[in-house]
């Protein structure tokens, strides 16, 4: 059964990848490495970063990857500050304590 839903799950990613050429780096990126060098150019305000990771997968898998990594981020600097993630994601808005 595991193997079943491992095939499967492999199968979504596979599909959300994809092999286009953007320049001298030949190799397909996955959908995480988009995301973290999406997000990491969106930070520093470097548009042609930002071009060329968006272009790496396709528009829904970008923003699977983005959603995942925000979520993984709020968990991570909630553990640490010992804080519930929803305190986290709301004081990295700005946004009042509820």
């Amino acid at each position: 059964m595991f193997a079943r839903v491992r095939r499967s799950v492999t199968g979504i990613l596979d599909a959300l990848r994809t092999g286009s050429d953007t320049g001298p780096d030949t190799r397909a990126h996955n959908l995480f490495e988009a995301a973290a060098a999406y997000v990491s150019a969106c930070a520093e305000d470097d548009q042609e970063r930002i071009d060329e990771a968006a272009g790496w997968v396709s528009p829904e898998a970008l923003s699977f990857g983005v959603n995942e990594l925000a979520c993984r981020a709020v968990i991570a600097l909630a553990r640490e500050r010992d804080e519930s993630p929803r305190t986290v994601a709301r004081a990295l808005l700005g946004l009042p304590a509820v």
